[in-house]
């Protein structure tokens, strides 16, 4: 399984949904934009979105933290992590 959380240090979304996984005790690959050099044009070249956090549960965009947790309510993400 492979997740990567595209953030912001100073993000509190981004904090929220690492949070989130780390309550799930799942490993991801953070990958902060600013300290990347990564603008939010590549960003969305690369997910589809310029807000950060920007998700990827294997190869699939997540979105941001609301998608996350709405995932995490509804049990959809415990299937996509499942799967993986």
């Amino acid at each position: 399984m492979t997740i990567i959380i595209y953030s912001t240090e100073w993000c509190g979304p981004c904090k929220n949904a690492k949070q989130l996984l780390d309550d799930k005790n799942v490993v991801y690959k953070e990958i902060d934009i600013e300290q990347n050099k990564i603008s939010r044009d590549d960003l969305y070249d690369i997910t589809g979105g310029r807000s950060v956090p920007q998700i990827i549960i294997n190869k699939t965009v997540i979105g941001g933290y609301s998608e996350l947790f709405y995932l995490n309510q509804s049990g959809e993400l415990d299937k996509l992590l499942e799967e993986s």
